[in-house]
C-alpha cells in the first residue's frame, strides 16, 4: 500500500508536524506500506533529515492508496482536489478552525470539549481519534515509559527544549536566566532549523552544558530530568508521557488554548506568551517551581492500554 504524508517543516512552521508525521511513517512502514513525504523546500525545511531516516520526498502529486495531511494551512478545499490521486484521506490536526473531507480525523490534544469540537467539520462517516487515548508517540518514548524513575522535589538535572526551530529566541533568555544557578546536569536541545543554534552551542561550551542538534534520543533526556523548561504543542504530551514535570512557554497562537487548558488540569505551569517572557521570568520559574504531583498528573493523564492505536485504525482504511 502507498501512503503520502503531506506536511511541512520551516523556520516559521516549527519541526513539530513533520517529526509526528515521522512517528505515523515508521509504524505505516513496520505495517507493509511504502511510505512517502510530500514537503515544500522551505527555510529551516527537514528534508534530508526525513531521506536520512528512509524516506524519499516529492514536490508534486502522485497516485496513493491513501493521504496523510498534517498541515494548518490546508483545509476540505485543497483536501477536496487531492481525490483525483486517492480514494483515502486521513487528517492530522490540533485546530479545529476548518472543515475537511476526510476519511479520518486525528487530534491527540485534550481540551473541555475535545469530544465535540470537529462536529460540522467533517462528515458524519468520518472515522474521529480525538484525545489522549491516540497520542502519536515515538517507540523511544513508549520504551522509556516502561522503565519510569521516581522523580524527586530537588532540581539537579534540567533539560531546555523549546521546539525545533524557536523562532522566539526563547532558549537564549533561558541561558541568561541560568547564570545565577548551579544545577548538576543541564541538557540544551535545539533543531536544525534553530537560526541560534551556533550562539547556543558556544554558551553551552562555555558553561559546560551538554547540546544536543536534531537527536533522535530526546525520550532519554526527558527521563533523566528532574524539570524541562519547553514550549507548548506536542512536546507537551512527550513530557507528561514519561512524567516530566515541565514548564510551557506559549510561542504560537495556535498553542495557547490547548496550553491554558493542561495548565489548569496541573500538567505543565504556563508561562504566559513569549513576548510577556523575559530572563527574569524563567529565573523566577527556577527559584519558585513546586514539582508535586505535576508528574503523576501527567502520567495519569496519558495512560493507554494500547500506545498508538491510530495505527490500526488509519491500516483499516486501505486495506
Amino acid at each position: 500500500m502507498k501512503v503520502i504524508i503531506r506536511t511541512d517543516a520551516s523556520i516559521e512552521i516549527g519541526s513539530g508536524h513533520v517529526m509526528r508525521c515521522l512517528t505515523v511513517a515508521k509504524n505505516l512502514r513496520l505495517n507493509g506500506c511504502e511510505v512517502i513525504f510530500w514537503m515544500q523546500d522551505l527555510p529551516g525545511n527537514l528534508i534530508d533529515y526525513v531521506n536520512s531516516e528512509g524516506f524519499r520526498n516529492i514536490f508534486e502529486a502522485e497516485q496513493a492508496d491513501l493521504y496523510i495531511i498534517d498541515h494548518y494551512g490546508i483545509d476540505k478545499e485543497w483536501e477536496s482536489k487531492i481525490r483525483v490521486f486517492t480514494n483515502k484521506i486521513a487528517v492530522i490536526d490540533d485546530l479545529a478552525n476548518r472543515k475537511h473531507d476526510c476519511e479520518l480525523l486525528l487530534d491527540q490534544n485534550v481540551l473541555p470539549y475535545f469530544e465535540s469540537r470537529y462536529d460540522g467539520l467533517v462528515s458524519d462517516t468520518c472515522v474521529k481519534l480525538l484525545g489522549p487515548k491516540f497520542l502519536i508517540m515515538r517507540d523511544e518514548f513508549i520504551n522509556e515509559r516502561r522503565l519510569l524513575r521516581k522523580r524527586q522535589e530537588k532540581i539537579e538535572n534540567l533539560l531546555v527544549f523549546m521546539g525545533g526551530s524557536d523562532p522566539t529566541n526563547e532558549t537564549i533568555k533561558i541561558l541568561e536566566a541560568l547564570e545565577d544557578f548551579q544545577f548538576k546536569r543541564v541538557d540544551v536541545v535545539v533543531g536544525n532549523g534553530n537560526i541560534y543554534k551556533s550562539r547556543i552551542r558556544e554558551i553551552c561550551e562555555e558553561q559546560g552544558y551538554y547540546y544536543h542538534c536534531q537527536i533522535n534520543y530526546m525520550a532519554k533526556l526527558m527521563q533523566q530530568a528532574d524539570f524541562a523548561i519547553g514550549a507548548g504543542g506536542s512536546t507537551t504530551w512527550e513530557r507528561c508521557y514519561v512524567g516530566l514535570p515541565s514548564s510551557s512557554t506559549i510561542v504560537a497562537s495556535n498553542q495557547m488554548e490547548g496550553t491554558e487548558y493542561v495548565a489548569e488540569l496541573g500538567l505543565v505551569i504556563n508561562l504566559g506568551w513569549h513576548s510577556d517572557v523575559t530572563s527574569e521570568t524563567y529565573k523566577q520559574l527556577l527559584k519558585n517551581v513546586k514539582l508535586k504531583d505535576i508528574s503523576k498528573r501527567g502520567l495519569t493523564l496519558t495512560q493507554n492500554e494500547q500506545p498508538n492505536a491510530w495505527v490500526y485504525k488509519i491500516l483499516e482504511l486501505i486495506k
